[in-house]
């Protein structure tokens, strides 16, 4: 959803500096760019925010539950002989 709003709206942009004379956007022009941006995007690695996010809340579950284990293998270390 994100890649499409910004191929629309860098394509609309780039089509109104690339207008006809008589003030009409060339339609083969917008078509050409929304192509290549399309392109370029889809080479790109990139997340969309939902996906970001959701993987950020994971590492935060795994860091808590990484130093609750560090905590309990000190206080292990700690009662050892």
């Amino acid at each position: 959803m994100l890649h499409k709003l910004v191929i629309d709206t860098v394509s609309a942009q780039a089509t109104k500096l690339l207008m006809s004379e008589k003030g009409l956007p060339n339609v083969e022009v917008e078509k050409h760019l929304k192509a290549l941006l399309q392109s370029a995007l889809s080479k790109l690695d990139v997340v969309s925010r939902d996906e970001f996010d959701t993987q950020q809340t994971v590492l935060m579950r795994t860091r808590e539950r990484l130093e609750a284990l560090e905590k309990r293998v000190s206080e292990l270390e700690a009662k050892a002989p």
